[in-house]
C-alpha cells in the first residue's frame, strides 16, 4: 500500500503517465520513464542539475511498504539524521522543511527521533534516558510502555488462518470466530509486532488508530471494526474481511480507464465515507486507491475505506502540521504544514483524475520531484481522453484539485456537484463546513453581513441546490426557520464517539447567538456561502458586480474610514488611512467596489497590515 514504483508507459512525453503495476522495486529511477526529447537531449543547466539531484536521491529511496505511508521527501534529511539509514530501514514520515511557511512544530530532527526511534528494533529493553546506551546518531531513548489495555484473549476467540499480506510494520491474516453467534465467520486480523514500536509516538499511532476505528461506526463504506487484542508480542486489530481486492487492482485490470458513469459509482462511495469522517472530526490523511477495498469480487461490490493508521482527530477550526501521506496524493497545504480536512478532498481529486484518464496528475522520478509538481504544476486536461470527456467531469476534478484549500469543494459539496448529483437519487450528507462558515458570519460586522446577503442573491440554481440540501438537513420548523436547537439536534443525530474526541459539539458554542433568534433560508445562504469558492469560478466577476449593484441599492451607505475600521475590528496598530483609503469612494463616501470585494472576504488585521 506504499507508492507504486514500477515502470510507467513511455507513450506520453508529458508529466502524465499511466498508473504502474504494483511492485517493490527498490531503485525506482532505473524504471522511470525517460523525459521527452526536448528535455532529455538538450537540457538546460538548471534542468540537468535537478535531474542529477533527483537521480541521486532516488538511489537512496527505500522500499515502500503496506501499513505505512512513507514520509514526503524522507530522502531530504541530512546524512546525519536517522532518515538516511540502510535501504532496509523504516521509511520516514517527516522531512526537513524545504517549503514556507516555517513549521510551528519543534525541530524536525527531534520530531523524527521521537516518532520513529533511533535504535533498531530488538527484543531487548530500551535504555532509560540518561543511561550510557544511545541509538544511531547519538539520540537517546527511554523506556516504553507497550501495554494498550486491550483484551488479551485473542486466541480463545479467533482461529488464525492464512496470511493475506505483509508490510514493514506488520502483516494481515485471515481468521475465524471460534464461538458465539458469529462462529465460523471469517475476519481480517492486522498483526502489529510490539518490537516494531520503538518510540512513544509509534505506540500512540497504534493506540489512536484503534480509537478511531472503535469510535467511527455506522457507515456502509467504512470497514467494520470488531475488536482489538494484545499479548506480550503483538497487537491484533480485528476487522471485516474484504475479499474483492484493492481499488488499485481494479484500475490496473481495466488498463486505468473508467467510463464517467463507472467513475461516478466509485467516487460517490468515496465521497460519502469521507464526508462522514469529516463530520465526525476525523481526517484520514492517506486516501489512495490502495486504501479502498471491495467487499467481494462482484463488479458492483461495495467499496470500503481502510487503514486509519495515519488518521487523526481535528477540531473544526483547528489546523494540523505534521506531514503524512503518500507522495502522489499529498495536498499542497500538507507540504506547507498547515491543513485540515480539505487535504483529503485533494487526494480524492487525484483519485478522480486517475479514474477518468488512467494517468497521474502529478508525476516525477522521485518524491522530491513529485512534491515540486504538486506545489507548482497544474494538472493537464488537454491530452486524451480529456477532450472527449464532459465539461462537468473536468470541472468536478478541477474544483477538487484547486491548490488553495479555501477554494476547494468539501466532500459533501462534491456530492452536490452537477456531474455527481445526476447519478441516481443521491442524498447529500450534512457538511461540517457549513458550521465553520456560519461561525464566521455570526462574528461579522453588520456591513459585511449586508454584503454577504447581496452576494447570496446572485447564486445559481446549482449553487443554491447544495445550500437547500444542507438547510433541509437542519430540519427547519413550520415557519421555515432554524435556531441553535436545530443545529445541535442535527449534529447530535449524526454523532459517533469520534465527534466527542474531536470536540465538534463544543464548536457549537460559537453559534450561541442563534439561541435568541431564528434564521431563515435567505440569511442561511448568506451565512453558509463560501466567498473563496465562488471566487474560484469563472463567473466570479459577474457574481461580484451583480452583488455590488444590489448592495448599492440596499446596504451601502456613507462611512468614514475610522468607522469602517471599527466595523472590521481592525487593530489600532494598523495605519487605517493608508490601507483603507481605496475602500471608500471619494465622491460620496460610500464603499467602493474594491472595498466591497475585500469586505466579502472578511479581511483581517494581519492581511491589512501587509504592504499593499
Amino acid at each position: 500500500m506504499g507508492i507504486c514504483t514500477s515502470k510507467p508507459s513511455t507513450q506520453s512525453s508529458s508529466n502524465h503517465f499511466p498508473i504502474p503495476a504494483k511492485g517493490n522495486n527498490p531503485n525506482p529511477q532505473n524504471d522511470a520513464v525517460k523525459p521527452s526529447h526536448d528535455n532529455a537531449e538538450n537540457p538546460t543547466k538548471e534542468q540537468k542539475k535537478n535531474q542529477d539531484e533527483e537521480a541521486e536521491v532516488g538511489k537512496k529511496s527505500p522500499y515502500f511498504f503496506p501499513f505505512y505511508s512513507p514520509s514526503p521527501a524522507h530522502h531530504l534529511f541530512s546524512k546525519k539524521t536517522p532518515a538516511n539509514g540502510s535501504s532496509n530501514s523504516t521509511p520516514k514520515r517527516f522531512f526537513k522543511r524545504p517549503f514556507p511557511p516555517p513549521s510551528p512544530a519543534k525541530h524536525i530532527k527531534a520530531a523524527l527521533a521521537r516518532r520513529h526511534g533511533s535504535v533498531k528494533p530488538n527484543g531487548g529493553g530500551i535504555p532509560e534516558e540518561g543511561s550510557e546506551a544511545a541509538g544511531e546518531g547519538g539520540a537517546r531513548v527511554v523506556g516504553l510502555d507497550k501495554s494498550f489495555g486491550f483484551s488479551k484473549n485473542f486466541g480463545t476467540k479467533y482461529e488464525m488462518g492464512e496470511e493475506l499480506g505483509r508490510g514493514h510494520f506488520g502483516y494481515t491474516c485471515k481468521a475465524k470466530f471460534k464461538k458465539g453467534e458469529l462462529k465460523g465467520q471469517e475476519v481480517a486480523v492486522k498483526v502489529i509486532p510490539k518490537v516494531k514500536m520503538t518510540t512513544a509516538i509509534a505506540i500512540e499511532d497504534v493506540r489512536r488508530e484503534v480509537k478511531i476505528l472503535r469510535a467511527l461506526s455506522g457507515h456502509n463504506n467504512l470497514v467494520q471494526f470488531y475488536d482489538a487484542f494484545e499479548d506480550n508480542e503483538n497487537v491484533y486489530v480485528v476487522m471485516e474481511l474484504c475479499e474483492g481486492g484493492e481499488l488499485l487492482d481494479r484500475i490496473l485490470a481495466r488498463g486505468g480507464k473508467y467510463t464517467e458513469d463507472e467513475a461516478k459509482a466509485v467516487l460517490v462511495q468515496i465521497l460519502n465515507v469521507v464526508s462522514f469522517c469529516h463530520l465526525q472530526g476525523v481526517v484520514h490523511r492517506d486516501l489512495k486507491p490502495e486504501n479502498f477495498l471491495f467487499t467481494s469480487k462482484e463488479e458492483n461490490s461495495p467499496l470500503k475505506a481502510i487503514d486509519f493508521g495515519l488518521s487523526d482527530f481535528v477540531k473544526p477550526d483547528a489546523r494540523l502540521n505534521d506531514i503524512v501521506g503518500s507522495a502522489y496524493y499529498v495536498a499542497p497545504e500538507v507540504l506547507h504544514r498547515s491543513y485540515s480536512t480539505e487535504a483529503d478532498v485533494w487526494s480524492i481529486g487525484v483519485i478522480s483524475y486517475i479514474l477518468l484518464c488512467g494517468s497521474r496528475p502529478f508525476w516525477a522520478r522521485t518524491e522530491s520531484g513529485i512534491f515540486r509538481a504538486v506545489l507548482k504544476v497544474d494538472p493537464s486536461f488537454d491530452e486524451s481522453p480529456w477532450p472527449s470527456l464532459s465539461s462537468e467531469a473536468k470541472d468536478f476534478v478541477k474544483r477538487l484539485l484547486n491548490k488553495d484549500p479555501r477554494k476547494r469543494m468539501s466532500a459533501a459539496q462534491a456530492l452536490s456537484h452537477p456531474w455527481i448529483k445526476d447519478n441516481n437519487d443521491l442524498k447529500v450528507p450534512l457538511d461540517i463546513m457549513i458550521f465553520k462558515l456560519m461561525k464566521a458570519y455570526m462574528r461579522s460586522s453588520a456591513l459585511r453581513k449586508a454584503a454577504l446577503r447581496a452576494l447570496s442573491k446572485t447564486l445559481t440554481v446549482d449553487e443554491i441546490f447544495y445550500l437547500k440540501e444542507q438547510y433541509a438537513l437542519l430540519e427547519p420548523n413550520k415557519n421555515g426557520t432554524i435556531s441553535f436547537d436545530n443545529i445541535k439536534s442535527a449534529l447530535t443525530k449524526n454523532a459517533t464517539d469520534a465527534m466527542k474526541e474531536s470536540h465538534v459539539l463544543e464548536f457549537l458554542a460559537s453559534l450561541n447567538a442563534l439561541q435568541y433568534r431564528r434564521m431563515d433560508f435567505e440569511e442561511f445562504c448568506a451565512a453558509s456561502l463560501s466567498v473563496h469558492q465562488l471566487e474560484a469560478l469563472g463567473r466570479w466577476e459577474q457574481h461580484a458586480r451583480c452583488a455590488y449593484e444590489l448592495f448599492e441599492n440596499d446596504g451601502n451607505r456613507a462611512i468614514i474610514i475610522e468607522e469602517l475600521a471599527s466595523e472590521l475590528g481592525v487593530s489600532p496598530s494598523v495605519p487605517v488611512h493608508a490601507v483603507l483609503h481605496d475602500w471608500i469612494r471619494h465622491t460620496d463616501g460610500k464603499l467602493s467596489f474594491l472595498g466591497f470585494v475585500k469586505l466579502l472576504h472578511g479581511v483581517s488585521s494581519r492581511s491589512l497590515a501587509k504592504p499593499q
